[in-house]
């Protein structure tokens, strides 16, 4: 049962990493949006857009994989 919650907290780990990788990339993005105007540039927008998405998804991910390791913690305690 360590084995499973040593590798769950890794996981955790990486795609937390993944997770501020990615909130640094969007605040840059963000940084250099702060002038372009909506829909004039629509491969920024859409990249933008694209971004956004990504970083939902991956915050998502990275959440259910920390409940994981808690309630790997938990189950290894009460045992």
């Amino acid at each position: 049962m360590s084995d499973d919650a040593g590798s769950a907290s890794r996981k955790f780990r990486s795609h937390a990493l993944i997770e501020l990788a990615l909130i640094v990339a969007l605040g840059l993005y963000l940084f250099a949006a702060k002038e372009q105007v909506v829909g004039e540039n629509l491969v920024f927008t859409v990249t933008g857009a694209a971004l956004m998405a990504l970083v939902t998804y991956w915050t998502l991910n990275t959440l259910r994989d920390g409940l994981e390791v808690i309630a790997l913690r938990v189950r290894h305690v009460r045992h």
